[in-house]
């Protein structure tokens, strides 16, 4: 087990009640789940169908040797290296998510909006999720949506700031001129920061921050209640 010796006073891994999903296990998702492990939460699902490719390397905490493996299996071996006690609490889902039902805290790491917008819509009147955080990142700048699953509300704007479709998402995205989506680590490094922090201070107390948007390289931050 980790020593939380560093982090245990401030943050109670304890706290959090219910399963961790993770659903996409690229750039924001397993930075994610690296960084909830490292605060001593170690019930995790891992969604993800993907294997790693050379170019994830660049903006992801894959390893050469991670190469070609499913993500879900490489992220596994990653956290049980840093700690092997959280090796018999991991559940990885190689196939991706297709309808299963979720609970505890719910969070969209996965690049397709579509998919985002179908898990909302299938938990609304669940009592089982606590929480859902959804993580939306382009070269620069990063915008993160988070809901209470306890107000109706906040539910309800999160499904309306998904009111477009992957093709339309898509479109926006900057590709490379080999089609390769573009992306740097300093990005997606500060949005799992902030989507991170927020679920802290939820557990803590201090409620969930709907919205934040964060663009570090022009030094802009949003955030609202």
């Amino acid at each position: 087990m980790i020593d939380l010796s560093k982090s245990y006073e401030y943050f109670h891994p304890e706290s959090v009640e219910g399963r961790i999903h993770i659903i996409g296990c690229g750039s924001i998702g397993a930075t994610l789940a690296e960084n909830l492990l490292r605060l001593g939460l170690t019930k995790l699902t891992l969604w993800d169908f993907d294997k790693v490719e050379a170019h994830n390397l660049a903006n992801q905490i894959f390893r050469q040797k991670d190469i070609g493996k499913p993500k879900v299996e490489a992220l596994r071996d990653i956290l049980t290296e840093i700690d092997p006690d959280c090796a018999g609490e991991l559940r990885l889902q190689p196939k991706g998510w297709d309808g299963q039902q979720l609970g505890g805290y719910v969070f969209l790491c996965v690049d397709n909006i579509d998919l985002r917008r179908r898990i909302v819509e299938q938990h609304m009147d669940s009592p089982y999720v606590r929480a859902m955080l959804d993580f939306r990142t382009g070269l620069e700048c990063a915008q993160l949506y988070a809901a209470d699953w306890s107000d109706r509300q906040m539910k309800q704007n999160l499904l309306n700031s998904m009111s477009f479709s992957h093709d339309e998402a898509k479109a926006e995205t900057p590709v490379s001129a080999c089609g390769v989506t573009l992306g740097v680590v300093s990005t997606v490094r500060a949005a799992v920061a902030f989507g991170v922090a927020n679920l802290v201070n939820y557990v803590n107390g201090k409620g969930l921050r709907k919205f934040i948007n964060i663009d570090i390289f022009h030094y802009v931050l949003d955030s609202f209640l």
